[in-house]
């Protein structure tokens, strides 16, 4: 066997091992995503009539409204988005969530969940949280148990609403309807559960510690380098670059550009570190969904 083909059967091996590894993380994700939304609709709001936003929202509004089976309006209701999920987003996707929405429809159906409280506030809180929680795990696995923000991308597309306008609009317009044919009380409610749903949904899909990208131009860039790396333990990647147009006007030499990743909480710290060197340094900020690889993790500060 030559060289070539070795190394390309390990390469095929090394990409079928992380498909596997991707697609096994996705079921557990997806399963214990559909059984904590399982919960918190049967354990806390289901038993308390009480609503949520978005698809679900639709779902429980509907069947406190006509008495029809949870499980059912899941599916049906969810029907559509999946259909959109399959044309706008992709084929896995839509199997993904098809799965994911079915099961946990025979949840509902099959496992008795007792009813954890009737305390109004903890009914809100709790159910909100394991709701938020099942979705957000569910995304995190490639699939939603909640098909708003599918339809949300496709809208946004569609029209000049953004992603969250739309889903804005959807909920105002839930609510207000829980408010006229059932009482404000329980749309009020329901806007709480929502807001600690939509809460969970992003400490679980984008983590607890949210990630600044920072973007830093100056004349002292290495001693600034040399501060973020031995004084916060942090990594840099320097960007070559030319100066344009600034305060001093038009400049035609070469500079570098600091680039680093780090937590919201070492931003002010990061600034600190930056106005000691050079107070007139520009700096950018913006915030980061998800980050993979590089220097994520601290390393330890040097003496």
């Amino acid at each position: 066997m030559s060289t070539h083909t070795r190394l390309k059967k390990l390469n095929e091996l090394r990409l079928k091992r992380i498909n596997f590894i991707r697609a096994l993380k996705d079921v557990v994700f997806i399963s214990f995503g559909v059984v904590s939304a399982a919960f918190g609709l049967e354990g806390f709001l289901l038993p308390n009539n009480f609503l949520d936003g978005g698809v679900v929202g639709i779902s429980l509004l509907t069947n406190v409204l006509t008495d029809i089976n949870l499980s059912y309006l899941l599916v049906i209701i969810n029907l559509p988005f999946m259909v959109i999920g399959y044309t706008q987003i992709s084929k896995i996707f839509a199997v993904k969530t098809l799965v994911a929405i079915v099961v946990l429809a025979l949840l509902l159906q099959v496992v008795d969940f007792p009813a954890i409280t009737n305390d109004k506030l903890l009914v809100s809180f709790f159910g909100g949280f394991f709701l938020g929680l099942g979705i957000g795990l569910s995304i995190r696995g490639g699939s939603v148990i909640d098909g708003t923000e599918v339809l949300a991308i496709y809208t946004s597309r569609k029209t000049a609403l953004t992603v969250g306008d739309f889903i804005l609009f959807l909920n105002i317009l839930i609510f207000s309807v829980a408010a006229y044919l059932i009482n404000i009380e329980t749309a009020l409610y329901a806007i709480l559960t929502y807001l600690v749903a939509s809460k969970t949904v992003d400490f679980v899909v984008h983590g607890i510690e949210e990630y600044t990208s920072v973007m830093i131009v100056s004349n002292k860039s290495q001693e600034i380098k040399e501060a973020i790396i031995k004084n916060m333990g942090r990594g840099v990647t320097v960007l070559k670059g030319k100066s344009g147009f600034g305060k001093q006007g038009v400049r035609d030499n070469d500079i570098d550009i600091l680039y680093s990743v780090i937590t919201r909480l070492e931003l002010q710290k990061l600034k600190t570190e930056i106005a000691k060197i050079d107070d007139d340094a520009f700096v950018v900020e913006n915030s980061v969904n998800d980050i993979k690889g590089g220097m994520i993790k601290k390393r330890p500060l040097q003496e």
